[in-house]
């Protein structure tokens, strides 16, 4: 079929604001040169951010149209006009400018939307690709167990659950052993991905992974209420943008520096309970143990201890009277 929409690269104008806008660009660069340009080119489904793009009118229309029974009906409409027969052109070389959210709470928001709603996503529209006609066999299974059951339901909870629940718990059990390669390899493996796109960031890597560490905690539970379809699933918290890229500008400064523990919205009551945790394992390993996890233990819980709290970021007036 004919091509569905032009979609352009991004240019994050606030990147460098703090260190969660670099990290954030990293996994974004990855995702759209690596992931995005890849399936461009070899004619493969990728999904639409919803953002910045070219849709021919004929494609929503056979598509089925605009849905909102998903809080990603950008990713639901590309997925229905892929199974379509519609294929997708990703063109780099056109910057667009875009903002990303550079305090913590929108963060959340944001990531919370994208997982939970690619995961309920997932369980409405499970039955109808399987039941798709004139889609190839392959084409099937790329959606369903690499594009969906992989990246959007398994990565978040595995991830979370080895690297801030097993491997901790683990130091406690000395006849639990755990392999080589999921310890290190597949790790390593994604960071080299990462790293390769962003050379110039390479620095930030060991500060990436720990962040993505903490963040899965929280798109674990985006993504089991998305599949499970508690009653959260619906909820649409628009991405707050604080126009860093404008803020020398004014002459009323838009990001008030208030001190994270100024205000109990900046405290994080889950992500600390797991850094308590992380710090009596680590803490174990260290005099009891056999002493082979404890530094990367506790490098974790001081990175669930700095989200919990708060300092990271940039702060903004909170909503406490």
């Amino acid at each position: 079929m004919f091509l569905i929409w032009l979609l352009p690269g991004h240019f994050a104008v606030n990147y460098d604001v703090c260190l969660m806008t670099k990290i954030q660009k990293m996994s974004l660069d990855y995702h759209f040169k690596v992931e995005q340009e890849s399936g461009s080119s070899m004619h493969a489904f990728f999904g639409f951010n919803g953002t910045a793009g070219v849709w021919r009118v004929s494609a929503i229309s056979e598509a089925g149209g605009w849905k909102d029974r998903t809080t990603v009906e950008d990713m639901d409409l590309a997925v229905r006009a892929s199974l379509k027969g519609w294929e997708f052109l990703y063109v780099g070389d056109i910057r667009v400018k875009s903002e990303l959210p550079s305090t913590l709470k929108a963060y959340r928001h944001q990531q919370h939307r994208w997982t939970c709603g690619a995961a309920n996503l997932f369980r409405k529209m499970g039955p109808a690709i399987v039941r798709s006609k004139g889609v190839s066999v392959w084409k099937k299974f790329h959606l369903l167990y690499s594009f969906f059951f992989v990246r959007r339901v398994i990565a978040p909870i595995l991830t979370f659950l080895f690297y801030c629940i097993v491997i901790p718990l683990s130091v406690m059990v000395p006849e639990v052993s755990i392999p080589i390669w999921g310890m290190f390899y597949i790790p390593t493996a994604i960071t080299i991905m990462n790293a390769i796109r962003n050379p110039w960031s390479i620095h930030l890597i060991p500060i990436w992974i720990l962040f993505e560490n903490v963040m899965s905690m929280h798109r674990m539970g985006a993504a089991l209420t998305g599949l499970l379809e508690t009653m959260y699933v619906d909820e649409w918290v628009v991405t707050e943008k604080v126009g860093d890229q404008v803020k020398d500008k004014l002459e009323v400064p838009l990001l008030t520096p208030v001190k994270p523990t100024e205000c109990v919205e900046r405290i994080y009551v889950p992500e600390l309970v797991v850094a308590f945790y992380l710090l009596l394992c680590a803490s174990y390993d260290f005099v009891l143990g056999a002493g082979r996890y404890y530094l990367y233990i506790f490098l974790q819980a001081f990175a669930f201890l700095v989200l919990g709290f708060g300092f990271v970021g940039t702060t903004a007036p909170c909503s406490c009277p």
